[in-house]
């Protein structure tokens, strides 16, 4: 396998991924482009590698600033925006984990608190939604905090955590 084709294939299979971390096709495939990109990339630059809209490579760079995954760089001499990504995979995995915390896991919470705070009225059914759903609350608020914890690691944290996990 070349170069080219291993690199088409890494950005389409990365951009299969996206989903997994919450995120749709393009901005996987633009993230994977800058990811093993050498140098910084001008809009146009990710337009014509990925073949995708103007539209299209707006929005998801917004969205992957947003997520603080991708930043705009400056170019010396260039009018052009130009962007990059985070290098670091251990990095790049705890942004994307305490972002996905945030806009997912923490209102799910919220949720849970409101539903399992509901007046008791005595019936069973109620009983049993408030039991299960405080369960399920307390369950996932103690993942929230475990993954927390893992993300605050800093330096090598997944593998750190995994490490104090096993002991």
């Amino acid at each position: 396998m070349d170069y080219k084709e291993a690199k088409e294939k890494f950005i389409s299979t990365w951009g299969s991924l996206g989903s997994l971390w919450g995120i749709n096709k393009a901005m996987a495939q633009i993230q994977a482009l800058l990811f093993i990109s050498t140098k910084p990339l001008s809009m146009e630059d990710i337009m014509e590698e990925l073949k995708i809209s103007r539209g299209n490579t707006s929005m998801n760079l917004r969205q992957l600033m947003d997520w603080g995954i991708v930043t705009k760089v400056l170019v010396s001499g260039e009018r052009k925006e130009f962007f990059t990504t985070e290098k670091d995979v251990q990095e790049l995995a705890r942004i994307v984990a305490k972002e996905r915390s945030r806009r997912e896991i923490r209102p799910v919470i919220k949720v849970l608190e409101d539903v399992s705070s509901i007046k008791d009225d005595g019936t069973e059914k109620t009983k049993e939604l408030i039991k299960q759903t405080k369960a399920l609350n307390q369950l996932t608020q103690d993942l929230d905090t475990l993954m927390n914890k893992m993300v605050n690691q800093k330096q090598n944290w997944l593998t750190k955590s995994v490490l104090k996990l096993m002991k």
